[in-house]
């Protein structure tokens, strides 16, 4: 197995941690204003007399066009950088956001989901690349596992706070709350965030450090690997059908959970507030310990390929607890074995998006292959909500179906990053493809 490359043990400078927070901040609004609608549906519905099966469509809607655009996204991540393109993405989603308090129907709240997936599409290619760019081998997992948690503070964040603010102001002032956060959040970024090439605060030290260690220069001459030859490795295959398995899973927690809470559990507004926050907020350090681990074992001399998928197949078998959730009798205990399916869920994600820095032929490739990943990712956000939502009026309103649909498809992803893919070395290194 191939080892990683060396580092220097002892960097002088931190400027790069201070820019994978800077990305966690644009998850985190960036999850805020997409959970925002599950958060806001039990209280919507009777307003807009919306069934099960039209909310599982305005679910999944924002992932129509959120993974239609995601591949495109990142070559425009690849072409223009993330500062510009996580700028423009924070701020038009924001405005999409706001029009969602406006909405008066199911047409019109429809199509405000297709536009605010549309604009959304830029942040995770973005964000792969600021790791690709600033980050050695070692430490891509950890900084990947710190920007990705952002989409579990947002989701935590959003039902305590939008919970908070429809009871104050009603389901529609949450949402115009949530877009102006994002705008404020859009001139931070651009007020701070650089590349290494141009951040006047790095030091040499530091940028050696990024640099020996495996970090992917801006403007490399060597020129993009085409999109038809990716799509001959089984590495990338591997990375599309396992993400679409974890994501079917994390997606109930982001869509239906809020709902799941309210209708089988019997939460109100002042405990779903509560309590509905503790699986993403234990779910979080959950991730970024699944990133520790991978540099972990990296240091110790581990390769890249076994510090990438033991977090992956280790979580995905144990998130598959998620089929009890729906089986025992206490609240208590569904929530807490939730929280273990969530958690266990985002310790395997850590490695998901340092996998497009890993396997990325040239540095031009990393948005791409980011938005690659995405696209699978999101037509599971499509395709899991809406699931649900059918088998919830198959099954009289009972999620047991549902969260049993939900762990067999987590076990299926376990095996996929198990046994499609094999090595993780840049594509072109390895020999093996699809044909």
């Amino acid at each position: 197995m191939t080892a990683s490359p060396a580092v220097q043990t002892t960097p002088a400078g931190r400027v790069r941690w201070t820019m994978i927070w800077l990305a966690f901040g644009s998850i985190t609004i960036n999850y805020l204003d997409r959970a925002n609608l599950g958060v806001a549906l039990p209280y919507m519905t009777e307003d807009l007399d919306l069934s099960n099966t039209a909310t599982g469509l305005l679910l999944g809607a924002f992932f129509w066009t959120y993974a239609a655009f995601m591949p495109g996204a990142g070559w425009l991540v690849d072409r223009f950088g993330p500062r510009r393109m996580m700028a423009f993405a924070l701020a038009a989603w924001s405005i999409a956001t706001m029009l969602v308090g406006a909405a008066t129907g199911f047409v019109v709240l429809l199509l405000i989901r297709l536009l605010l997936g549309a604009v959304e599409s830029p942040a995770y290619p973005s964000s792969s690349h600021v790791v690709a760019r600033w980050f050695p081998t070692r430490e891509r997992g950890l900084a990947a596992s710190i920007f990705d948690s952002g989409g579990r503070a947002g989701t935590a964040f959003a039902l305590p706070i939008t919970t908070a603010i429809v009871a104050l102001l009603g389901w529609r002032g949450s949402f115009v709350a949530a877009g102006a956060v994002g705008l404020i959040y859009c001139a931070i970024w651009l007020k701070f965030y650089r590349d290494p090439d141009e951040h006047a605060k790095l030091t040499p030290s530091e940028r050696a450090y990024i640099r020996d260690g495996g970090g992917k220069e801006a403007g490399e001459s060597v020129p993009p690997m085409p999109w038809a030859r990716l799509f001959r490795y089984r590495t990338v295959w591997g990375m599309v059908l396992g993400f679409f398995c974890l994501s079917f899973v994390l997606y109930f927690f982001i869509t239906w959970f809020p709902s799941y809470l309210v209708d089988a559990r019997g939460f109100n507004l002042l405990t779903l507030g509560f309590f509905g926050m503790i699986p993403a907020l234990l779910a979080m350090p959950a991730q970024w310990f699944g990133g520790w681990v991978q540099a972990r074992l990296i240091g110790q001399g581990r390769s890249v390929t076994y510090a990438r998928k033991f977090p992956l197949i280790i979580g995905l078998v144990l998130s598959s607890v998620i089929v009890f959730a729906g089986l025992v009798e206490d609240a208590w205990l569904a929530l807490a074995l939730l929280a273990l399916s969530q958690s266990a869920l985002c310790f395997a994600a850590s490695s998901l998006w340092a996998l497009p820095v890993d396997v990325a032929p040239t540095t031009a490739n990393v948005g791409s292959l980011a938005g690659i990943q995405g696209f699978a990712s999101n037509v599971a956000g499509f395709v899991s909500p809406l699931v649900v939502g059918i088998l919830l009026d198959s099954f009289g309103g009972s999620y047991i179906v549902p969260l049993a649909v939900a762990g067999g498809v987590s076990l299926l992803g376990a095996l996929v990053y198990g046994v499609v893919i094999r090595r993780i070395v840049p594509l072109g290194s390895d020999t093996v493809t699809t044909t």
